[in-house]
């Protein structure tokens, strides 16, 4: 259920960092017109329900008006490609919703055509919210990585630009640019809880699929504050663990599960090459949790207490909180608790990477009680 890491505290040399210490988005993403930065937003009521001193929660669900901070990185990739190559004419990419979205609005933002191959799982409304900025969308019997196979086949045969924010041998450097735009997310925080030499939280939790975000979070904390980052806890649906089950191999692994989750952002079989080491060198605790411990967290940001703000979290923004529910709850993973020494001295962060991205699923959950 959950794997214990022992991190360097150091940023790997790869090609990946390489490419990371060259670019800064932030810089790129103020240029454009919809750029403002997202809300951090304290929780002091559920803070003190919880027996901590301070949750905050980035809210990315604000983002771009894309209802998800995958815009990020798909705008900061499109935008050097062009720079790279300005005879692009079409951009692809495999998604389970999110990034596609971000890589159909990056495109017409250019004046481009976008391809987007999605998983049979993938809701009708994830599709029209990609539609809407003009892609064609092509639905595959099968799950993300083989949604990946065929962006990747069809990118080659017809020489479109792939813009995945999966790594493999020999596909770094625009997974890398992906990356690179999720950095501006953090550096949004620096004139608040990123101090210069030591971060005012203890404890960050990155729900993951392929590792992209909770990469670039890593490279973040580790060039800043080495030794003094905050602690790490990587979060993972129960049916789509490529990340735990990469840990407990020592290697790069696919997951066992059924890949049956409602966490459709974080349905991914198989870690990104390019986010791996990063996640060995700076992760604390890797945690698969239940689709139900998502539901519980949703509810707890739509429905807070006092005078906490509410946030719209879906499936996958809010399985972090998810996950130190489970921690809370859970007699047989009680110990995470103490070893990251969770208590009422402890500042946390969460990324609601997400809003209400499917608004009939959304519903469903919030309204239920189970």
């Amino acid at each position: 259920m959950f794997f214990k890491n022992l991190p360097s505290d150091k940023v790997p040399l790869n090609e990946t960092t390489k490419i990371l210490k060259n670019h800064n988005a932030l810089e790129f993403h103020k240029t454009l017109s919809e750029y403002k930065p997202t809300p951090l937003i304290e929780l002091p009521n559920l803070s003190k329900r919880l027996g901590v001193k301070n949750i905050y929660v980035k809210d990315e669900s604000k983002r771009f008006k894309l209802n998800a901070f995958k815009g990020l990185g798909a705008s900061y990739a499109i935008s050097q490609s062009l720079i790279k190559n300005p005879e692009i004419k079409t951009f692809c990419t495999a998604t389970d919703g999110n990034h596609g979205r971000a890589v159909a609005w990056a495109a017409k933002i250019n004046g481009r055509k976008a391809i987007i191959y999605v998983p049979k799982e993938t809701t009708l409304k994830r599709i029209q919210a990609i539609e809407k900025y003009g892609a064609k969308v092509i639905q595959i019997n099968g799950h993300y990585d083989q949604a990946c196979e065929e962006a990747k086949k069809i990118s080659f045969s017809k020489k479109w630009c792939l813009i995945q924010d999966k790594a493999w041998e020999e596909y770094i450097e625009i997974p890398a640019l992906i990356l690179s735009g999720y950095l501006t997310l953090f550096k949004e925080m620096e004139d608040s809880i990123h101090d210069p030499l030591k971060p005012k939280i203890d404890l960050i939790f990155f729900q993951a699929g392929v590792g992209s975000m909770a990469a670039a979070g890593i490279y973040y904390y580790l060039n800043r504050y080495g030794r003094n980052k905050p602690k790490i806890v990587i979060i993972q649906p129960e049916e789509a663990d490529g990340i735990l089950c990469s840990f407990k191999e020592n290697k790069i692994s696919s997951s066992k599960g059924s890949l049956k989750t409602i966490m459709a952002g974080l349905n991914c079989e198989t870690p990104s090459l390019g986010a791996w080491d990063l996640l060995k060198n700076g992760t604390n605790y890797v945690l698969r949790i239940s689709d139900d411990y998502s539901k519980k967290a949703m509810r707890e940001l739509y429905y807070p207490q006092g005078s906490d703000n509410r946030i719209i979290s879906g499936e996958s923004g809010a399985a972090g909180l998810g996950g130190l529910l489970a921690i809370l709850k859970e007699s047989k993973i009680k110990s995470i608790k103490e070893d990251l020494r969770i208590n009422n001295f402890t500042n946390i962060l969460f990324i609601n990477s997400e809003g209400d991205t499917d608004e009939e699923v959304f519903s469903e959950i919030i309204n239920s009680n189970i």
